[in-house]
């Protein structure tokens, strides 16, 4: 019986997944460019402060972090009550002990989690150059150059697996995102340049 119920739950917190996937890679292309953009504008204002940059990223790695848990949970939480009101409404039924009305509560956390944690996870992953060097781990250039490759790597899997999703050529989906940050790159370079 408990295996059935679980069975149950979990089928219905798998159909979320479309969901979750969406949020993993809105709001981990949103934790990756936003790295990218400062850890282009550290590099074209020449910072030589590791420590300064590492915490500016991770301020807004931690931030992106909260803003995307919570502003997902509290959206998925509405529309996971008002579906599950409307089904209600049309059996006559209250729900809330159901396996749908659990996968109601579950679903939001489970969503908001994906989308808090895609930004700050590949942010951290972006940062670890700044990392390295900061504990004196030697790079072959600037480790804000081996940052921003890290980014763009970041960026070009992103739409590798948005390829994949969408099947289409991998390569050319890829190179699509890997575009959209290089122009913003080249936004940032004009600025620095019109100072």
């Amino acid at each position: 019986m408990v295996i059935e119920k679980g069975k149950q739950l979990f089928s219905l917190l798998y159909r979320g997944r479309r969901i979750a996937r969406r949020y993993l890679i809105t709001n981990g292309f949103d934790g990756a460019l936003t790295m990218l953009g400062l850890m282009t504008g550290f590099y074209v204002s020449e910072t030589r402060e590791l420590g300064v940059a590492i915490n500016a990223c991770l301020g807004a790695a931690i931030a992106l972090f909260v803003s995307g848990f919570s502003s997902a949970y509290l959206s998925e939480t509405a529309e996971r009550k008002q579906d599950l009101l409307e089904l209600e409404q049309a059996l006559l039924v209250d729900l809330e002990e159901s396996q749908y009305g659990e996968a109601s509560r579950y679903l939001p956390l489970l969503i908001a989690s994906v989308n808090g944690f895609s930004p700050l996870l590949l942010s951290l992953l972006i940062l670890c150059p700044l990392f390295l060097a900061y504990h004196g781990i030697a790079m072959p250039c600037s480790p804000f150059l081996v940052a921003i490759a890290a980014a763009l790597f970041s960026i070009f899997l992103l739409g590798v697996y948005l390829g994949k999703i969408s099947r289409s050529f991998w390569l050319w989906a890829g190179l699509k995102t890997v575009f959209l940050a290089v122009m913003m790159m080249a936004i940032i370079f004009l600025f620095d340049l019109g100072r």
